[in-house]
């Protein structure tokens, strides 16, 4: 059996609770060099909000940043992995959905978060190659 997700995902995430409003996300994604952070309440893992979310659905309205909250524009039908899933079924996942990370959930809590560059670094083969391709298309 290949490799886990837990072995190649990153454990240390910062996330938001969906109080915060969504300049304070902006300020955690640029201080973290990111561009999706976990939604967060009380350990279980609500939603995600993205830099694109901020641009689409806060800017191009014309809403105030700092009176919008992250839980108002957080995407919360969310795809995400086990800790214990094997990074061929996470890369299929990321294919198909289209998306560079998955949020790490155990049961509903956030563990960590696996990204398309986590699995590549790991698996040098063609197979992985190719997948990073199609979900960078």
């Amino acid at each position: 059996m290949g490799k886990s997700i837990k072995e190649v995902m990153t454990s240390d995430v910062r996330a938001c609770k969906p109080n915060a409003n969504v300049v304070e996300a902006a300020k955690l994604m640029a201080k973290e060099d990111v561009g999706p952070i976990p939604v967060v309440e009380g350990g279980r893992l609500v939603g995600l909000v993205t830099d694109r979310d901020i641009v689409v659905r806060v800017i191009a309205e014309g809403r105030d940043p700092k009176s919008t909250t992250v839980g108002e524009i957080a995407s919360r039908d969310l795809v995400t992995v086990s800790p214990d899933e094997n990074l061929d079924d996470a890369l299929k996942l990321l294919a198909d959905q289209q998306v560079r990370r998955l949020p790490v959930v155990d049961g509903e809590r956030l563990v960590g978060i696996v990204s398309q560059a986590d699995i590549a670094r790991l698996g040098k083969d063609k197979k992985t190659g190719e997948v990073v391709e199609e979900i960078s298309r």
